[in-house]
């Protein structure tokens, strides 16, 4: 189930023991900040404050007292490097160190430009370099045969209604590019069918909050027009786009077991998610020569590094798109 995002009036980080009353402040004015100004989500906010709670709790065992703000003030780059061991020795993974350190570096940073605490120390922490997963695309082929089996009673023996269903929300992820929370927080009226007949688009409520516009395929529309006259429930415009059986929305759960099945009908590797239908978007355009910031604007990734993540294509591909494109590689080589 989705977190709502919080107000700064009901979200608790009372969770943070502090003795020092100048640091609770502290605390709760770098929270309120985070909120106000970053916009992130409720499981970041929480996660933030969790990191560093989980710091101040180390400090408070390293050090034999509970911390305060003149104590952030004195620690010595060898408290930091106690507390990144600390967490190598509980076996923590390198991505959640790493973001623990850009979470403590965040808040000293604060305290520095609030003039309540400054701590030079901090700044040349290093983080653990992280390790970057990248989740399986599907070959278009593969793509193909998972959206026509998706749909095939001798596979999925589903009602047909739901089958319908699951077709339109695969292809709604793999010809859009959606993260399934997205497509899955969509309600009935957002979506151009009843929006606007005539829309090709749809606006899209992203990570922090942020917009944007995505583009629909005839084919994503059709499959989910098939799906809206299949469903037996009857939905008024605030009710979710896609549903469960019982006309609840529907569990992104649903769709990962449905797709695990698919996997082992078609022989896919167990490595391919609902995410790897995003993935296979992102890189089936680029593969055919999109243009690497478009894409960064359809998968609403606020930098380019985390949409290159997304998109490896293969180096053959790669060599014989720089070889067509690159203005030198079309001059004759002259004969020596």
């Amino acid at each position: 189930m989705q977190m709502a995002r919080p107000s700064t009036l009901d979200f608790d980080i009372s969770f943070v023991v502090v003795s020092d009353k100048m640091l609770g402040r502290a605390i709760q004015q770098w929270y309120e900040k985070l909120y106000s100004e970053r916009h992130l989500s409720s499981h970041t906010l929480v996660a933030y404050v969790h990191d560093l709670d989980s710091f101040l709790t180390f400090i408070s065992s390293h050090q034999g007292c509970n911390p305060g703000l003149k104590d952030l003030a004195d620690l010595k780059s060898g408290d930091f490097r106690a507390w990144l061991a600390y967490r190598t020795r509980r076996g923590l993974a390198r991505s959640s160190t790493a973001r623990a350190v850009s979470v403590v570096r965040g808040f000293f940073r604060f305290l520095d430009h609030e003039s309540i605490v400054h701590n030079a120390v901090i700044s040349s922490v290093s983080s653990p370099k992280k390790f970057y997963s990248t989740p399986k695309a599907l070959a278009v082929s593969e793509m193909k045969d998972l959206l026509e089996s998706a749909g095939k009673p001798i596979i999925n023996k589903s009602p047909t209604w739901v089958r319908v269903r699951d077709v339109a929300v695969f292809s709604l992820l793999y010809g859009s590019g959606l993260r399934i929370s997205e497509a899955l927080k969509l309600n009935l009226y957002e979506f151009p069918l009843v929006s606007n007949p005539s829309g090709n688009s749809i606006i899209i409520k992203g990570k922090g909050e942020k917009q944007r516009l995505v583009p629909l395929l005839p084919a994503v529309i059709k499959a989910t027009a098939d799906y809206i006259k299949a469903c037996p429930h009857i939905l008024s415009e605030k009710d979710p786009l896609f549903v469960g059986v019982r006309g609840g929305r529907l569990n992104p759960r649903v769709l990962q077991a449905r797709l695990q099945v698919l996997r082992g009908y078609l022989g896919l590797p167990k490595e391919v998610t609902p995410h790897s239908l995003r993935h296979s978007f992102a890189t089936h355009l680029l593969g055919a020569g999109g243009d690497l910031r478009t894409i960064q604007e359809l998968l609403g990734h606020a930098s380019l590094s985390s949409t290159q993540l997304y998109t490896d294509v293969d180096a053959e591909r790669l060599m014989d798109v720089y070889g067509q494109a690159h203005p030198r590689a079309l001059i004759k080589k002259e004969k020596i």
